[in-house]
């Protein structure tokens, strides 16, 4: 740590050739050099007359580093060529001109947003430190902007190199010369003496702490790549500035250079719609469980290695069982099998008999083999369920079968939920059968949206529409209009994509029930907050190195959602999102919007598990959940794995919804 604040002060600034309007700005240059043994030495550099850097002591690499302007951004190459055998790592800054670190908000996207405080001090935020590098791979555009709120200038460097190498290494901490190449570098903030900095380098250097696993923060690790005698490497980095009203308008227009500068292509795969439907569709035949009071299947807590059922059940989040249940109902109707649709009605009638608490809430989980059952529920899982059995609902209607007692049941919770409402439209995040209130957050607002306009469309019912406005109202003001999207997901209470998933969602089922201004008014905030969602998404594909599985089989990680700051992990959490960008890019004529849901559809079909490609899942169809992309695991395995247990109750559900972009449409066409 000492050598790291070394770094900090010990800067000799190199004059670079930035565009007339940076003229002010320059930028600061070092090296470290590694001897196997021995600490790691480090080197201020300046710039001499050729163009090199160099530093007070005769070094063995030269070191070349040119600056070029394009219209828009200055763009840093550096080369670096060994005169020996030499172990380095290279790392530059780019002070911003008198802009304080206080008037500054942050942002990584995928990891970190504004100053990371919605998430504990045991994950990275600024309770730990106001200055922040990460190695690249855990971002889903390897990128660092700053944002100024007092007059909306932003920075942002991107690191332009897209080779795939990446190597094993021994220690997570400390000083590690790497065994073999890696094309991860660095990026990150600093406050250099009160103003803020651009941080970026290579290879890898985490610092204050490295994130290892979930709220777990160790001492930081530092990379050295081994160059032999003649050997180079180039850098590449972009360093661009550009103004925004505000933090989402911010994030919003450097995800747009992020897609541009990268221009993510669709992943070739064998899966067609149908294919994908009837490989997912073995999940259904072989999870079922019919030995207690509720039917089911079964997806949740079970191993990735053999895929055998537990006697856990989930009505929505990670089980998602009653929308598993329709989609089996859906499907076994559509290819005539008649097994699949008897135990769809099964757990349908299982939920209508005995799935409701005595104040007409969904038992959202059982375990029968611990004979447990969570007593405090979540606006989030109620909402999934109601929104499951709504669709179902509908299908039925439309099939000329009514179920009264489920109309009963539906209209009973959907009475609770308004009685849960806040005064400010928001739904508490956690609450018990006497609707006691033991979580007023309100992040999980959004899925509450769903339904209630669903509701009020087949119920004819005003009172919904009136509560799904009143969301609307206070999503726009104490989510989307600061860019603050938290607490949707309900394993963690921070930063995260599903918030401002349901939030872009929640207004797009408004806009199918409202007309006029009013469902302009919610378009614009579906884009906006699908903006911000996006940024989640990864525009690159990070590098896996030989012996990790998933470089191993070739997976591109391009069009994967990072989950949360908590849980730093990927997945194919997507349902109608996808839907959504298409929707967005005709009525808002964004074509950006459609290429990327096109390298969504396709991307997140790479892992399907079917023989002789099984991808470290046990079963046919049993999609995997936790893909560990960078290096934080969630216990087991870590990065190129999953975690050894996994949920694909939810997987399997998001993926079907994604397969099926014409069923809300369908819902809210009806007469």
């Amino acid at each position: 740590m000492r050598k790291y604040i070394y770094l900090l002060t010990s800067l000799f600034l190199c004059q670079s050739n930035l565009p007339a309007a940076e003229a002010a700005a320059v930028t600061s240059s070092h090296i470290r050099i590694k001897s196997p043994g021995n600490p790691a030495v480090a080197y201020t550099l300046k710039k001499n007359t050729n163009g090199d850097l160099t530093a007070q002591e005769e070094l063995p690499l030269i070191i070349r580093h040119e600056v070029s302007e394009t219209s828009s951004a200055t763009r840093i190459k550096v080369s670096i060529t060994a005169k020996e055998t030499v172990c380095y790592n290279y790392e530059e800054l780019y002070p911003l001109p008198s802009v304080s670190h206080t008037d500054c908000q942050f942002y990584m996207p995928g990891f970190w947003y504004r100053r990371n405080l919605r998430s504990p001090k045991e994950a990275p935020s600024f309770y730990t430190s106001d200055s922040w590098q990460v190695r690249e791979d855990r971002l889903s555009t390897p990128l660092t902007g700053i944002y100024n709120e007092i007059n909306g200038d932003y920075y942002t460097v991107l690191r332009l190199e897209k080779s795939r190498d990446e190597t094993l290494t021994t220690h997570p901490s400390g000083e590690v010369i790497l065994s073999g190449k890696t094309s991860l570098g660095f990026t990150g903030f600093r406050n250099m003496s009160g103003n803020s900095a651009l941080v970026f380098g290579f290879p890898y250097h985490e610092a204050p702490k490295t994130y290892i696993r979930k709220l777990s923060l160790i001492p930081p690790v530092q990379a050295f790549e081994k160059l032999e005698e003649g050997e180079s490497r180039e850098l590449v980095w972009e360093i661009r500035k550009g103004n925004a009203p505000d933090y989402s308008a911010f994030v919003a227009d450097v995800w747009k250079y992020s897609f541009d500068a990268f221009n993510p292509q669709e992943v070739k795969t064998p899966y067609d719609k149908a294919l994908a439907k009837r490989i997912l569709s073995n999940f259904f035949t072989e999870s079922y469980v019919d030995r207690y009071d509720l039917n089911y299947f079964s997806g949740v807590h079970m191993r990735t290695d053999d895929c055998e059922s537990t006697a856990s059940i989930e009505v929505g989040f990670v089980g998602r069982v009653l929308l598993n249940a329709f989609n089996a109902l859906e499907y076994g109707e559509e290819t005539n099998n008649a097994g699949l649709v008897k135990k769809a009605h099964a757990i349908f009638d299982s939920y209508l008999t005995y799935g409701f608490t005595p104040a007409g809430f969904f038992r959202e989980f059982v375990n029968y083999e611990r004979k447990e059952e969570q007593t405090i529920f979540s606006i989030r899982r109620q909402s999934e369920g109601a929104f499951a059995i709504l669709n179902y609902l509908d299908y039925e209607k439309k099939k000329g079968r009514k179920h009264p007692e489920w109309e009963t049941k539906i209209r009973r919770l959907l009475n609770n939920f308004i009685r849960l409402q806040g005064a400010d439209g928001s739904f508490p995040r956690k609450f018990d059968d006497h609707s006691t209130v033991s979580d007023a957050s309100g992040g999980s607002t959004p899925s509450a949206t769903l339904p209630l306009t669903m509701a009020y469309r087949y119920f004819k019912d005003k009172s919904y529409l009136e509560s799904a406005r009143q969301t609307a109202d206070y999503l726009e003001k104490e989510l989307i209009s600061k860019a603050d999207y938290f607490s949707s997901t309900l394993d963690a209470n921070c930063e995260d994509k599903e918030a401002s998933l349901y939030a872009s969602t929640a207004m797009y089922y408004l806009s199918m029930v409202t007309q006029g201004k009013e469902r302009e008014h919610y378009i614009d905030l579906c884009k906006q907050a699908a903006y911000f969602c996006l940024s989640w998404y990864y525009t690159w594909d990070v590098p896996f190195a030989q012996g990790q599985m998933l470089g191993d089989v070739g997976f591109l990680s391009r069009g994967w959602g990072n989950v949360s700051v908590e849980n730093n992990h990927i997945d194919v959490f997507i349902f109608e999102f996808a839907t959504v960008l298409d929707w967005l890019a005709k009525e808002r004529k964004e074509p950006r919007f459609s290429a990327f849901s096109s390298v969504i559809k396709t991307s997140m079909l790479q892992l399907m598990p079917v023989e002789g490609h099984w991808f470290d899942i046990g079963k046919a169809g049993y999609y995997p959940e936790v893909v560990q992309h960078t290096n934080w695991d969630y216990g087991r395995n870590g990065k190129g794995f999953y975690n050894d247990i996994f949920a694909p109750g939810w997987t399997v559900a998001s993926l079907w919804q994604m397969l099926s972009p014409d069923r809300v449409a369908g819902f809210f066409s009806r007469e």
